[in-house]
């Protein structure tokens, strides 16, 4: 059964005092990360430091870091003379530290350390050498017992693959 409302502009005018409260949201996940809330976040320091940036966050599943890639770097210095490129370990633990902060970030892990437990299939497509900016995007897999992660990392430049390769975690 309907009801007609002979004058539906006199209802409207009773209604103008109401306001509609929006429901009360949490609060939004931090998508970027400064530096400095890195080395909060993070033990490294320079020279083994390697991640500059968070660009995208997603709690408990990923982030996406950069580094930026320069000549000053010590490791240039002898790798190698007259063609600096970035060595692969350090691209891995690059990943890693990206990797590092969505883990630091998980309920119940804030004040652990966590370290390599292993790496696997990590297979290296193009040089990183100075002047790139290396993107990596690193991605929760799985979590076992609050202690063990194992997540898949992927490093860019340019749009073209660099790196990747999954990585293997221990919280002690």
């Amino acid at each position: 059964m309907s009801t007609l409302i002979d004058n539906p502009e006199s209802v409207t005018p009773h209604l103008e005092h109401l306001e509609v409260q929006p429901e009360a949201q949490p609060a939004p996940a931090k998508k970027v990360f400064t530096i400095e809330e890195i080395q909060q976040l993070l033990p490294h320091r320079y020279p083994f430091a390697l991640v500059d940036r968070i660009i995208d966050f997603v709690p408990a599943k990923l982030a996406v870091g950069i580094k930026n890639v320069t000549f000053n770097e010590p490791h240039f210095q002898g790798h190698f003379p007259g063609k600096p490129i970035m060595p692969g370990v350090l691209i891995v633990e690059a990943m890693a530290q990206v990797g590092g902060v969505v883990l630091t970030q998980m309920a119940g892990v804030q004040g652990g350390l966590f370290m390599f437990a292993g790496i696997d299939g990590v297979r290296f497509r193009r040089p990183v050498v100075p002047g790139d900016q290396l993107v990596m995007t690193v991605e929760l897999l799985s979590v076992k017992g609050r202690r063990f992660g194992k997540m898949r990392g992927r490093a860019e430049v340019d749009g073209q693959l660099a790196c990747e390769g999954d990585l293997m975690f221990a919280l002690v």
